[in-house]
Protein backbone atom coordinates (compact mmCIF):
# COMPACT_ATOMS: atom_id res chain seq x y z
CA UNK A 1 0.00 0.00 0.00
CA UNK A 2 1.24 3.72 -1.21
CA UNK A 3 1.97 6.30 1.36
CA UNK A 4 -0.98 8.36 2.18
CA UNK A 5 -1.58 12.44 3.01
CA UNK A 6 -2.53 12.61 7.16
CA UNK A 7 -4.75 15.34 5.76
CA UNK A 8 -6.89 14.42 2.26
CA UNK A 9 -7.95 17.03 -0.05
CA UNK A 10 -11.16 16.73 -1.63
CA UNK A 11 -12.70 18.50 -4.31
CA UNK A 12 -15.73 17.73 -5.91
CA UNK A 13 -15.59 13.47 -6.33
CA UNK A 14 -12.01 13.48 -5.98
CA UNK A 15 -9.89 12.77 -3.07
CA UNK A 16 -6.23 13.70 -3.33
CA UNK A 17 -3.59 12.42 -0.88
CA UNK A 18 -5.86 8.74 -0.01
CA UNK A 19 -5.35 5.47 -1.78
CA UNK A 20 -4.78 6.06 -4.94
CA UNK A 21 -2.14 8.47 -6.52
CA UNK A 22 -4.06 11.11 -9.07
CA UNK A 23 -3.67 11.72 -12.88
CA UNK A 24 -4.13 15.49 -14.12
CA UNK A 25 -4.07 16.18 -17.89
CA UNK A 26 -2.97 19.79 -18.70
CA UNK A 27 -4.70 21.96 -20.94
CA UNK A 28 -2.09 24.07 -23.10
CA UNK A 29 -4.10 26.52 -25.67
CA UNK A 30 -4.00 29.93 -27.42
CA UNK A 31 -7.66 30.82 -27.71
CA UNK A 32 -11.28 29.76 -26.67
CA UNK A 33 -11.65 27.40 -29.43
CA UNK A 34 -8.30 25.32 -29.49
CA UNK A 35 -8.88 25.39 -25.06
CA UNK A 36 -12.72 23.65 -26.07
CA UNK A 37 -11.46 21.14 -28.66
CA UNK A 38 -8.47 19.86 -26.94
CA UNK A 39 -11.45 19.37 -23.64
CA UNK A 40 -13.77 17.81 -25.69
CA UNK A 41 -11.18 15.33 -26.86
CA UNK A 42 -9.82 15.20 -22.93
CA UNK A 43 -13.34 14.51 -21.24
CA UNK A 44 -13.60 10.72 -22.76
CA UNK A 45 -9.83 9.77 -21.32
CA UNK A 46 -11.56 10.13 -17.78
CA UNK A 47 -8.56 12.20 -16.39
CA UNK A 48 -8.78 12.64 -11.98
CA UNK A 49 -8.65 16.19 -12.44
CA UNK A 50 -7.85 18.88 -15.52
CA UNK A 51 -5.27 21.88 -15.72
CA UNK A 52 -5.84 24.96 -17.61
CA UNK A 53 -2.24 26.43 -17.85
CA UNK A 54 -4.07 30.06 -18.63
CA UNK A 55 -0.09 31.41 -19.08
CA UNK A 56 -0.36 30.18 -22.89
CA UNK A 57 -3.25 31.77 -23.56
CA UNK A 58 -3.47 34.67 -26.12
CA UNK A 59 -6.40 36.55 -24.11
CA UNK A 60 -4.65 36.21 -20.64
CA UNK A 61 -4.46 40.29 -20.54
CA UNK A 62 -8.27 39.86 -21.27
CA UNK A 63 -10.09 38.75 -17.76
CA UNK A 64 -13.71 38.98 -18.92
CA UNK A 65 -12.36 36.88 -21.96
CA UNK A 66 -10.62 34.33 -20.02
CA UNK A 67 -13.84 33.91 -17.05
CA UNK A 68 -16.02 32.95 -20.70
CA UNK A 69 -13.05 30.82 -21.23
CA UNK A 70 -13.25 29.22 -17.83
CA UNK A 71 -17.19 29.20 -17.90
CA UNK A 72 -16.83 27.19 -21.34
CA UNK A 73 -14.69 25.01 -20.35
CA UNK A 74 -16.67 23.89 -17.20
CA UNK A 75 -19.41 23.11 -19.39
CA UNK A 76 -17.47 20.69 -21.52
CA UNK A 77 -15.29 18.65 -18.42
CA UNK A 78 -18.44 18.60 -16.30
CA UNK A 79 -17.40 17.69 -12.71
CA UNK A 80 -13.79 17.37 -13.10
CA UNK A 81 -12.04 18.63 -10.62
CA UNK A 82 -10.14 21.94 -12.07
CA UNK A 83 -7.07 23.76 -11.39
CA UNK A 84 -6.52 27.30 -12.38
CA UNK A 85 -2.69 28.04 -13.05
CA UNK A 86 -0.80 31.12 -14.28
CA UNK A 87 2.31 30.33 -14.34
CA UNK A 88 4.72 33.04 -13.28
CA UNK A 89 7.28 33.63 -16.35
CA UNK A 90 10.55 33.06 -13.91
CA UNK A 91 9.67 29.36 -13.41
CA UNK A 92 8.53 28.55 -16.82
CA UNK A 93 5.13 30.77 -17.68
CA UNK A 94 4.85 31.41 -20.86
CA UNK A 95 3.86 34.64 -21.69
CA UNK A 96 5.43 37.94 -19.49
CA UNK A 97 2.41 39.00 -17.31
CA UNK A 98 2.67 42.26 -14.77
CA UNK A 99 1.87 40.87 -10.78
CA UNK A 100 -1.09 43.26 -10.92
CA UNK A 101 -2.96 41.75 -13.96
CA UNK A 102 -1.72 38.56 -12.78
CA UNK A 103 -2.97 39.08 -9.26
CA UNK A 104 -5.96 40.35 -11.03
CA UNK A 105 -6.84 37.47 -13.41
CA UNK A 106 -6.48 34.42 -10.47
CA UNK A 107 -8.63 36.69 -7.82
CA UNK A 108 -11.12 36.64 -10.74
CA UNK A 109 -10.87 33.27 -11.59
CA UNK A 110 -11.36 31.91 -7.77
CA UNK A 111 -14.69 34.18 -7.80
CA UNK A 112 -16.12 32.74 -10.97
CA UNK A 113 -16.92 29.39 -9.34
CA UNK A 114 -15.94 27.68 -11.74
CA UNK A 115 -12.28 26.51 -10.31
CA UNK A 116 -11.39 23.99 -7.81
CA UNK A 117 -7.70 24.44 -7.00
CA UNK A 118 -5.35 27.21 -7.93
CA UNK A 119 -1.93 27.27 -8.09
CA UNK A 120 1.31 29.75 -7.28
CA UNK A 121 4.55 29.71 -6.87
CA UNK A 122 6.72 30.28 -3.31
CA UNK A 123 8.36 33.04 -5.40
CA UNK A 124 5.67 35.06 -5.41
CA UNK A 125 6.23 37.62 -2.15
CA UNK A 126 4.14 37.74 0.85
CA UNK A 127 1.64 40.22 0.08
CA UNK A 128 0.50 38.40 -3.44
CA UNK A 129 0.60 34.69 -2.04
CA UNK A 130 -2.13 36.35 1.10
CA UNK A 131 -4.17 38.08 -1.32
CA UNK A 132 -4.53 34.62 -3.23
CA UNK A 133 -4.98 32.80 -0.16
CA UNK A 134 -7.36 34.45 1.48
CA UNK A 135 -8.99 34.67 -1.89
CA UNK A 136 -9.41 30.97 -2.14
CA UNK A 137 -10.06 30.43 1.22
CA UNK A 138 -13.12 32.88 0.97
CA UNK A 139 -14.48 31.03 -2.16
CA UNK A 140 -13.58 27.33 -1.06
CA UNK A 141 -10.86 27.03 -3.66
CA UNK A 142 -7.90 24.66 -2.71
CA UNK A 143 -4.17 26.19 -2.73
CA UNK A 144 -1.22 24.87 -4.32
CA UNK A 145 2.38 26.14 -3.72
CA UNK A 146 4.80 25.66 -6.20
CA UNK A 147 8.47 25.31 -6.92
CA UNK A 148 9.88 24.72 -10.26
CA UNK A 149 13.62 24.61 -10.93
CA UNK A 150 14.50 23.81 -14.77
CA UNK A 151 18.01 24.07 -14.33
CA UNK A 152 18.73 21.26 -11.75
CA UNK A 153 17.47 19.05 -8.79
CA UNK A 154 18.63 20.71 -5.62
CA UNK A 155 19.75 18.83 -2.72
CA UNK A 156 17.42 16.86 -0.37
CA UNK A 157 17.29 19.02 2.42
CA UNK A 158 16.44 21.79 -0.26
CA UNK A 159 13.62 19.93 -1.85
CA UNK A 160 12.14 19.11 1.50
CA UNK A 161 12.61 22.66 2.87
CA UNK A 162 10.54 24.30 -0.10
CA UNK A 163 7.48 21.57 0.76
CA UNK A 164 7.79 22.42 4.07
CA UNK A 165 7.68 26.00 3.68
CA UNK A 166 4.67 25.59 1.31
CA UNK A 167 2.69 23.76 4.26
CA UNK A 168 3.73 26.85 6.67
CA UNK A 169 2.16 29.17 3.97
CA UNK A 170 -1.14 27.81 4.15
CA UNK A 171 -0.87 25.83 1.26
CA UNK A 172 -3.53 22.74 1.12
CA UNK A 173 -1.24 21.08 -1.49
CA UNK A 174 2.49 21.77 -1.63
CA UNK A 175 4.71 20.75 -5.15
CA UNK A 176 8.17 21.06 -6.08
CA UNK A 177 9.05 19.84 -9.88
CA UNK A 178 12.88 19.71 -10.90
CA UNK A 179 15.35 18.56 -13.06
CA UNK A 180 17.76 15.70 -13.07
CA UNK A 181 21.13 16.02 -14.76
CA UNK A 182 21.78 12.74 -14.11
CA UNK A 183 20.04 9.03 -12.54
CA UNK A 184 21.00 10.14 -9.07
CA UNK A 185 19.14 13.29 -9.35
CA UNK A 186 16.14 10.99 -9.28
CA UNK A 187 16.80 9.29 -6.60
CA UNK A 188 17.06 12.33 -4.72
CA UNK A 189 13.45 13.53 -5.66
CA UNK A 190 12.26 10.23 -4.78
CA UNK A 191 14.00 10.48 -1.20
CA UNK A 192 13.08 13.79 -0.37
CA UNK A 193 9.49 12.58 -1.00
CA UNK A 194 9.85 9.98 1.00
CA UNK A 195 11.01 11.89 4.01
CA UNK A 196 8.39 14.64 3.57
CA UNK A 197 5.54 12.40 3.45
CA UNK A 198 7.06 10.42 6.29
CA UNK A 199 8.63 13.59 8.57
CA UNK A 200 7.75 16.83 8.08
CA UNK A 201 4.35 17.15 5.72
CA UNK A 202 0.53 16.34 6.77
CA UNK A 203 -0.78 17.94 3.20
CA UNK A 204 -0.71 16.17 0.14
CA UNK A 205 2.53 16.62 -1.96
CA UNK A 206 2.92 16.38 -5.47
CA UNK A 207 7.04 15.96 -6.53
CA UNK A 208 8.14 15.30 -10.24
CA UNK A 209 11.46 15.01 -12.12
CA UNK A 210 11.20 15.65 -15.22
CA UNK A 211 12.16 15.21 -18.58
CA UNK A 212 13.08 11.83 -19.96
CA UNK A 213 15.69 11.16 -17.03
CA UNK A 214 12.84 11.71 -14.37
CA UNK A 215 9.97 9.60 -16.43
CA UNK A 216 9.70 7.17 -13.72
CA UNK A 217 9.02 9.79 -10.52
CA UNK A 218 5.53 10.13 -13.00
CA UNK A 219 4.70 6.71 -12.90
CA UNK A 220 6.04 5.39 -9.37
CA UNK A 221 6.24 8.63 -7.55
CA UNK A 222 2.74 7.77 -5.75
CA UNK A 223 4.78 4.78 -3.83
CA UNK A 224 6.85 7.48 -2.16
CA UNK A 225 4.21 9.70 -1.37
CA UNK A 226 3.58 12.09 -4.20
CA UNK A 227 -0.42 12.24 -4.92
CA UNK A 228 -0.79 13.43 -8.24
CA UNK A 229 1.13 12.82 -11.36
CA UNK A 230 0.71 15.08 -14.96
CA UNK A 231 -0.10 13.32 -18.04
CA UNK A 232 -0.24 14.21 -21.63
CA UNK A 233 -3.58 14.89 -23.42
CA UNK A 234 -2.88 17.08 -26.57
CA UNK A 235 -0.10 19.24 -25.34
CA UNK A 236 2.51 18.66 -23.12
CA UNK A 237 3.07 21.44 -20.06
CA UNK A 238 6.52 20.43 -18.97
CA UNK A 239 9.21 17.94 -20.58
CA UNK A 240 9.02 14.26 -19.54
CA UNK A 241 5.09 14.15 -19.66
CA UNK A 242 3.82 10.89 -20.67
CA UNK A 243 0.61 9.89 -22.53
CA UNK A 244 -2.36 9.30 -20.13
CA UNK A 245 -3.06 5.64 -21.73
CA UNK A 246 0.17 4.70 -21.29
CA UNK A 247 0.57 5.99 -17.62
CA UNK A 248 -2.33 4.17 -16.36
CA UNK A 249 -1.19 1.19 -17.83
CA UNK A 250 2.01 1.57 -15.80
CA UNK A 251 0.56 2.56 -12.71
CA UNK A 252 -1.87 -0.40 -12.98
CA UNK A 253 0.71 -2.67 -12.28
CA UNK A 254 2.26 -0.69 -9.39
CA UNK A 255 -1.01 0.23 -7.29
CA UNK A 256 -3.53 -2.60 -8.09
Amino acid sequence: MRLQSKTQVSVRNVVIGGPDPRICIPLVAVDKKELIDQAKVLRPLSPDIIEWRVDGYKGIGEIADCLAAIDALRSVIGDIPLIFTCRIEDEGGMQALSQKTRLALIEAAIRSGEIDIVDIELINDDAFIDAVRSAAGNYGVKLILSYHDFKKTPAEDIIVDKLKQAQTLGADIAKVAVMPTGYPDVLTLLQATLRARTEALTIPLVTISMARGGVITRMAGGLFGSDITFAIGQASSAPGQIAIGDLRQAMSFLYA
